[in-house]
């Protein structure tokens, strides 16, 4: 087990919509500077596990800790905490009426409260990190998808949150397109970035997460290494899921 501090502990967590369980008795830590790839089938509680992190989602019981504190439910601690935990959505969620450099100077400079100078100046120095400082003055509806997705990182990255969220954010993009994104979180990994990424890249659940967690039907079935979750699952379920992967 990692020495490192815990960035995010569930404690018990369950959620249902409706009379649906969705999550069910969760607990798991997620430490500092790991990068955890969480799978699983569809319907099985992966995105609902991320979204209840920054509060996109309530709980219904058990707790969430953050870098060891639950946040208090006011909207400035929601707030304060959300400027912690980015959040990379499948959507990209980019303001299309913004400039590229607009969309990432807007929370920097209202919430950070840096000035307009600082705040080009960090979102130039990003834009250039992720191969898109020629794109500065698009709008997004210029860009590729992949593009989108990498502006979108790069939004996040300029509130320069301690932990990353990625939900499924290659899912919508054309194949060709995949690998650019990909990059990018392969470069934020090796960097030591926090980073909890719902994904079916299987490729990079096995090149580069420091853990794979399995979900299924709401609950956490494995969470392993990602050279024992690959060369030997122990779920019957996990292995008809790898075996689909695989084929698809």
């Amino acid at each position: 087990m990692s020495d490192k501090p815990v960035s995010i502990a569930f404690q018990g967590v369950s959620k249902r919509f409706g009379d649906n369980p969705v999550l069910k008795d969760i607990s798991i830590d997620f430490r500092q500077g790991e990068v955890v790839v969480i799978c699983g089938p569809s319907g099985s509680g992966k995105s609902t596990l991320l979204r209840t992190i920054t509060r996109l989602e309530s709980i219904d019981s058990g707790h969430i800790l953050i870098e060891g504190k639950e946040p208090g439910h006011s909207a400035r601690d929601v707030n304060a905490m959300r400027q912690r935990v980015g959040f990379v959505f499948q959507s990209f969620n980019l303001f299309p009426h913004l400039t590229v450099m607009d969309n990432l100077c807007l929370a920097p400079r209202h919430l950070l409260k840096l000035s307009d100078k600082e705040a080009k100046e960090r979102a130039m120095a990003l834009l250039t990190r992720v191969g898109l400082a020629s794109k500065a003055d698009a709008s997004p509806s210029q860009l590729s998808g992949g593009q989108q997705q990498r502006v979108a990182i790069a939004r996040t990255l300029a509130m320069e949150p301690p932990i990353i969220l990625f939900d499924e954010p290659t899912s919508a993009l054309d194949p060709e397109m995949v690998g650019e994104v990909l990059a990018v979180m392969r470069q934020l990994a090796s960097e030591g970035m926090t980073m909890l990424c719902v994904t079916h890249e299987m490729g990079f659940a096995r090149e580069v997460a420091d853990r794979v967690v399995f979900m299924a039907d709401g609950q956490i079935v494995e969470d392993a290494s990602p050279l024992q979750f690959f060369s030997a699952t122990r779920s019957a379920r996990a292995k008809a899921f790898l075996s689909e992967v695989r084929h698809a």
